[in-house]
């Protein structure tokens, strides 16, 4: 680790401006992201007596090997600058207040000429309305069948959509009136449009005039001595009474607000927020992160706020966000989340009525949330460190493995050969750094064996990383030698703004396989002239480990937190590389059979798997429906039909003995 005061800027030229800094490593990598109103004042902190800093920060001030600063002209500024910063270089030592789960949202598609309702995760589309998140999936779908009686609307795929249309029959949906079927013409389209704009406003809490509504038409049709249709409309103003009682209300003012409660300790901090839309809780979320730096409760809230809106919609910002306590600089929060919202947000302590009651209950969920994962996770982190320590002793290395990659080779029988890296940080899957490979067949041997595939991915995998270490270095001389190469922004990718793909060394290299797949790896990093990363292999039948050149393996116990880690990321690369390698080989063998079609080039090809779907639906279509795909006419059309026909025609079975065709199709 280096001295802090091998790098430490004069504090002279460190400016008493507000702004945002980085920390790097001798690798170049931004290993923190902090901001201040003073960066003299903040920066300045960080350099004096290491024992009087928090371990945590001591251990990133020695990890690090240069500093640099961006001055802004406000704290808003500088808390838009910090997220994106964060979320672009993902520091290991800062604290994550967000879990890395993606939450599902019931959402309904109203920018489609036929809105569907679905559940969606991940980013928000525009033109698509989201209601939620919700904890579980399966929580979205029940809500969704009961209201389907109510507002028959489409729930189905584009697919399924358009060979309904196509077919002129609707799916079973259709039939059991779940679904107004507007596949079919029984509804036009802006009649289904308004039935999803009904939908969205129950979902948004106007619910009163949906019931009363309902309510009219049962006691109409019971007066008209309808009673099969009164029953019909009494069912469903009970599946929408159901689905009202799922979402109990809390706020009677119909208030839109997020309320965050938290329970901390010495090392963890447990986050609950519940989602109140229209006064009704529509969705919960709860996590646990690590306070390893034991910020007080008001940066906490100011970081978590930051993680949980920086990377949403305007539209998921609520007009009021309730916290625990104010962040330090609460005006200028409130200011950001007003523009991401766009219109005002107030961020508030409930201190009586129905809100402070909420918060409680929020609360109370966050301490036992967080009396739980103490429970279940007492040993983790003893475990992973522990694990690293043990690879250290038993492989005699000189450090503790903090990152390691682990390489495997997929094929079936040398076709359609691909290989895989991961990457674990810490003890943990690092999967933004997870790269594959397609074999070429340019290495040792034509890498049509296991380990000539192993010596070209290696060899592949490190030549990158001599060729980025070799860009910093000349980018740092070109600057006047002034920053390192070591340190220098040469590592980070101007096109993209992040660290280039194979910018970083691991400490420790392992295969799948046993003593030739790493005296392969060895042999590759060797060639290149890569002499400070250790190799080794684990062998699968009896988990021995391997080192180059040995005669025999290490035996690590069966009990040992290393060997279980080993474990983990050797089966981690084997998934990800038999992954791979089962999607290209599924490509390969649609691809095959369109290849030798006369007339059918790539860009055809292209457009027939575009429109049908898959091959299967393509041998199903009619010389007709082969015509309506862009670039397909009648003589290329039969000339696909025939073609397909032949293929999919089987040889007949036949009887050895007596000749007779027992089968077929």
């Amino acid at each position: 680790m280096a001295d802090p005061s091998t790098y430490r800027p004069a504090p002279g030229t460190i400016p008493v401006d507000a702004g945002v800094y980085r920390f790097r490593d001798k690798d170049g990598r931004v290993i923190y992201v902090g901001k201040a109103k003073s960066l003299r004042q903040r920066l300045s902190s960080y350099f004096q007596d290491i024992s009087a800093l928090h371990p945590r920060t001591a251990t990133m001030v020695r990890t690090g090997a240069s500093v640099e600063w961006t001055v802004v002209t406000n704290e808003v500024e500088a808390l838009q600058l910090e997220y994106s910063w964060i979320k672009e270089f993902d520091p290991r030592f800062n604290v994550k207040y967000r879990d890395d789960k993606s939450y599902p949202y019931l959402a309904v598609t109203m920018g489609e000429e036929f809105p569907r309702a679905q559940v969606m995760r991940g980013a928000k589309r525009k033109g698509t309305r989201y209601f939620g998140p919700y904890a579980h999936a399966w929580a979205i779908r029940e809500t969704l069948d009961l209201l389907l009686r109510v507002f028959p609307m489409r729930t189905c795929s584009g697919g399924v959509f358009k060979r309904a249309g196509q077919v002129g029959r609707p799916c079973l949906l259709g039939y059991i009136d779940k679904c107004s079927a507007p596949c079919v013409g029984r509804v036009s389209a802006e009649e289904h449009r308004a039935i999803a704009r009904d939908f969205c406003d129950f979902m948004n809490g106007d619910t009163g005039r949906f019931v009363k509504r309902l309510e009219r038409q049962m006691k109409e049709a019971a007066d008209q001595l309808e009673f099969e249709q009164a029953a019909r409309v009494r069912d469903d103003l009970e599946a929408l009474r159901k689905a009202l009682e799922r979402s109990a209300v809390v706020l009677p003012d119909g208030t839109d607000a997020d309320v965050f409660a938290l329970a901390d300790d010495d090392l963890e901090v447990a986050v609950q927020v519940f989602h109140v839309r229209g006064g009704r809780v529509r969705g919960q979320r709860g996590w646990v992160a690590e306070n390893a730096e034991a910020e007080p409760m008001p940066a906490i809230v100011e970081h978590l706020l930051q993680q949980v809106y920086g990377g949403e919609a305007g539209e998921a910002v609520p007009r009021e966000v309730l916290v625990p306590v104010l962040p330090e600089d609460a005006d200028s929060v409130e200011a950001w989340l007003s523009a991401l919202r766009g219109s005002r947000v107030h961020l508030r302590v409930p201190s009586r009525g129905d809100k402070r009651t909420l918060m409680e209950t929020v609360r109370r969920n966050a301490d036992q949330a967080l009396a739980r994962h103490k429970v279940a996770r007492a040993g983790d982190l003893t475990a992973r460190g522990q694990a690293l320590e043990d690879l250290q002793e038993h492989l005699e290395l000189g450090d503790a493995p903090l990152r390691i990659e682990c390489y495997d080779i997929s094929h079936v029988q040398g076709t359609q050969m691909v290989g895989s890296m991961v990457v674990f940080e810490d003890g943990l899957p690092r999967k933004s750094e997870y790269r594959r490979f397609v074999i070429r067949g340019d290495g040792a041997g034509g890498g049509m064996d296991d380990t000539s595939a192993m010596h070209e991915v290696l060899t592949r995998r490190f030549h990158r990383y001599l060729e980025d270490r070799e860009h910093a270095a000349d980018g740092a001389a070109s600057a006047g030698g002034e920053v390192p190469a070591e340190t220098g922004p040469e590592r980070i990718d101007p096109e993209t703004g992040r660290p280039r793909r194979f910018a970083y060394p691991p400490n420790l290299v392992v295969v799948d396989g046993g003593l030739p797949q790493v005296n392969a790896a060895a042999t590759a990093l060797a060639e290149i002239g890569v002499h400070d990363v250790a190799v080794v292999g684990l062998a699968k039948r009896l988990e021995e480990v391997w080192k180059p050149g040995e005669e025999f393996p290490v035996i690590l116990p069966r009990t040992s937190e290393g060997l279980y880690l080993l474990q983990r990321v050797r089966d981690e690369a084997h998934r990800f590389a038999i992954t791979f390698h089962r999607q290209r080989r599924s490509k390969a063998m649609t691809a095959s059979q369109l290849d030798g079609i006369p007339g059918l080039g790539e860009a055809r090809r292209k457009a027939l798997l575009k429109h049908f779907g898959s091959l299967k639906r393509i041998r199903a279509a009619s010389v007709e429906d082969l015509q309506s795909v862009e670039g397909i006419g009648p003589a290329l059309a039969a000339t696909i039909a025939a073609e397909l026909s032949t293929q999919e025609r089987p040889e007949p079975a036949v009887n050895v003995m007596t000749g007779e065709v027992l089968s077929q199709t």
